[in-house]
């Protein structure tokens, strides 16, 4: 009801795939059949942005990716990257609670699309460059937060109660994990904030 897999094979020109069997609102897509990096869509930040869980780089707007989010899937462009022609891909693709909306549960207003039955959220914030608090959305305490700064260069944070409090992973590297007390705050999630 709330995720699943896609597996696809590009046509080179614009594609419509709609057959996921809900609104997805975040997607995460690789090519199977040659190297290419990881790339994630959502409906909080919008179509167009794109952004690589395999690498730091900032956001990237692309006007021929994943074009749009649609009744039951969404239309691909021309681009390689999610469409190359008679080239194999998969799509995860996870349904929240469409473009979101404001949440003040925390210090900083967060924009959150949460889809409460499933436990998954979509959020977005500006920092502050201090310790603050975001809400989620979830009504209950989160057990993995995948976190990564979209206006500049930055590494994918992973947080997981088997790391403990403070530790992290990264996504876009091969460390084993580490702590920085810095990154959480020496602070679990609650069900309402990070």
């Amino acid at each position: 009801d709330y995720f699943n897999t896609k597996l696809y094979t590009g046509t080179g020109a614009e594609n419509a795939i709609s057959d996921i069997g809900f609104n997805p609102d975040w997607v995460w897509f690789k090519k199977r059949s040659a190297s290419e990096h990881h790339f994630v869509y959502d409906q909080v930040r919008g179509a167009l942005k794109k952004i690589a869980p395999s690498n730091t780089n900032a956001e990237g707007t692309e006007t021929q990716t994943l074009k749009s989010f649609d009744t039951g899937g969404y239309t691909l462009g021309t681009s390689a990257e999610v469409n190359g022609s008679s080239t194999t891909y998969v799509a995860w693709n996870w349904k929240a609670n469409g473009q979101g909306s404001s949440n003040t549960d925390g210090s900083i207003t967060s924009t959150v699309s949460a889809n409460t039955t499933a436990g998954f959220s979509i959020v977005t914030y500006t920092g502050t460059g201090s310790a603050a608090t975001v809400g989620h959305g979830l009504g209950s305490a989160p057990s993995v937060i995948i976190q990564k700064k979209t206006s500049a260069s930055a590494t994918w944070l992973v947080k997981h109660p088997g790391i403990g409090t403070n530790g992290y992973i990264r996504l876009d590297a091969t460390n084993a994990s580490a702590t920085d007390s810095a990154i959480w705050n020496s602070t679990d999630p609650t069900s309402t904030v990070f």
